[in-house]
């Protein structure tokens, strides 16, 4: 699993499909280059909180991602998980993942 760096992927993946949860927002998109491998990237804006809530919320992404993806999720897709104010950082871990695996369920549903 790789994570998403650059703005421009960000980008693409914003316009692309996106699940809403409990617990976060999640966005995917195929890629179209070369790559095969899963790409994942997070982002918390300041709603979430000061400086210490977005990181705690980014952190907790980041191990759900850790947990969920690689068994749910599809390679050659990139995934971008948006934390949620008052919901990511407080959210029992078990049901941020289950969220994330309902959101990944949704989000390929059509395949």
């Amino acid at each position: 699993m790789e994570t998403l760096t650059k703005r421009a992927d960000f980008l693409k993946a914003a316009r692309a499909k996106r699940q809403g949860t409990a617990g976060m927002l999640v966005q995917a998109r195929k890629r179209e280059d070369d790559g095969d491998g899963i790409r994942v990237g997070f982002t918390c804006s300041k709603k979430v909180g000061n400086a210490v809530a977005r990181n705690r919320a980014k952190r907790r992404l980041r191990e759900a991602a850790r947990a969920v993806l690689p068994a749910k999720g599809v390679a050659g897709y990139d995934y971008v998980l948006i934390g949620k104010a008052g919901a990511t950082a407080e959210r029992e871990f078990e049901a941020l993942k289950g969220d994330l695996a309902y959101a990944l369920k949704k989000l390929h549903a059509g395949k």
